[in-house]
């Protein structure tokens, strides 16, 4: 695995009964990445999470963080749901603070003070600006700030890699916007790998540094028959900006034929693509086909 490469998926396949979900996936995200996956509805996006994060397993292949197979969660890959979840019955600082304690010591034990972890909450709930309701709980907070909360507590741990599962998508579009401009300032601050699921192709051309399209709508060369499974792949691999844009690119005619483009690629299925003609333009992008998928 090259030293640079923070996850690497290969020959990924994941089955629910008779229903391929994910088939023959293959990526590699190098350190510092803000990866947004979009897809159609039922793509396997949340699936695929759920495999990184190892609250399940592929049924074939192999998913490497950091040179180490992913198994069960741990402290190494923080998780931020759209849902808060947040312990109703704690402050926001507590709320904060319990991601270090979760991640050093064991629930049972009494909770240790640590004033460095302390100190770095503070700073996150300054950087957040929600260091004046500290001593609030969650149910005394806007969905932005309970969001805003999540995050802190995800990244009190640090973690190599932060998986982000529609985060945002409860929140209305003024909080929601400002939610991207946060992690976006996040990112670039902290270096952080992320690895961020979304259904909004907007938010997912605009806050990340490479997107990646997960669709079931593709053609190979195992022909249409209705005995033949077929899952979801990688059909698209776009290098994005690599600086935090303002929200004005949204509103630009090269965004907007941008966003189009990745539509028509990845969300009908009345346009297809063949698997040899996928868009991975991204330099890490790679593919690796069956004979059966591509008999040429």
């Amino acid at each position: 695995m090259n030293q640079n490469n923070k996850l690497s998926i290969e020959d990924v396949y994941k089955s629910y009964g008779n229903k391929l979900v994910l088939d023959n996936i293959d990526l590699k995200v190098a350190a510092g990445e803000l990866c947004t996956l979009v897809g159609p509805s039922g793509c396997g996006k949340s699936t695929l999470l759920r495999l990184l994060l190892g609250q399940e397993f592929a049924d074939a292949g192999s998913i490497i963080i950091d040179g180490a197979p992913a198994r069960h969660p741990d402290p190494h890959r923080g998780i931020v749901y759209q849902k808060y979840s947040l312990f109703p019955h704690m402050t926001v600082f507590d709320n904060v603070m319990a991601g270090s304690r979760l991640s050093k010591q064991a629930w049972y034990l009494p909770w240790k003070r640590d004033k460095d972890d302390e100190a770095f909450a503070i700073s996150m709930l300054e950087r957040l600006r929600l260091v004046d309701a500290m001593r609030k709980f969650p149910h005394e907070l806007s969905g932005g700030m309970q969001q805003r909360v999540a995050i802190a507590q995800a990244l009190m741990s640090k973690p190599p890699l932060l998986l982000m599962d529609e985060p945002f998508g409860a929140l209305d579009p003024d909080t929601r916007e400002q939610m991207q401009i946060y992690l976006m300032e996040l990112h670039e601050e902290h270096k952080l790998t992320i690895f961020f699921v979304t259904h909004d192709l907007d938010e997912a051309c605009y806050i990340g540094t490479r997107l990646l399209v997960l669709s079931q709508y593709y053609t190979d060369d195992r022909g249409e028959e209705p005995t033949v499974a077929r899952g979801a792949k990688i059909v698209g691999d776009y290098r994005l900006a690599r600086e935090a844009l303002p929200t004005t690119e949204k509103s630009s005619a090269y965004f907007k034929a941008f966003v189009e483009q990745v539509r028509a690629n990845g969300f009908s299925p009345n346009n297809r693509c063949h698997v040899r003609d996928f868009n991975l333009k991204h330099p890490h992008s790679f593919q690796t086909l069956t004979r059966e998928e591509n008999q040429f």
